[in-house]
């Protein structure tokens, strides 16, 4: 059953990232020749650059889920923080194949919600990110306080 579940996940993220490309080339053509490519903490772009920055984000996003399937096919290799015994070793890996999907996702939701704000403030220096990062930032943080909480319940 889980490995229905994980294929699925699988699925989910190379879609996630195969949307996250068609959106970036979509809306490529249309952005301006300079686009905001660093926002303060207040929202205000304060920094600008070519519209090829546009790039960076879905590259970081497909560095990642290439980081994150090799951690998924070499659970030996992460770092976890307890101690891997022959008693624990199949619960940790569980749940580290868990938080590792699901942290995917939570990242690239974070880097399209950036894309998103940067394309659309090109347009119109008043717009709003559709999730504020504040949001973004405690969605991940709360989701390493439940793995932690997790891999201390199955030590």
């Amino acid at each position: 059953m889980e490995d229905i579940i994980f294929t699925i996940f699988d699925i989910f993220n190379f879609g996630l990232l195969v949307f996250f490309w068609w959106f970036t080339l979509k809306h490529y053509k249309t952005l301006p020749e300079r686009i905001p490519v660093h926002f303060d903490f207040d929202g205000k772009a304060d920094n600008f650059g070519s519209k090829r920055y546009s790039f960076v984000t879905p590259l970081m996003g497909t560095a990642l889920y290439c980081f994150f399937i090799y951690a998924l096919r070499h659970p030996e290799t992460a770092n976890f923080p307890v101690e891997i015994t022959g008693k624990n070793r199949s619960a940790q890996f569980l749940i580290m194949e868990i938080f590792i999907r699901w942290l995917f996702v939570l990242v690239m939701l974070i880097f399209m919600n950036s894309q998103d704000y940067m394309f659309r403030y090109s347009f119109d220096e008043n717009v709003k990110p559709k999730v504020p990062l504040s949001t973004a930032i405690l969605s991940v943080i709360g989701s390493l306080m439940a793995v932690f909480v997790f891999v201390a319940i199955f030590k």
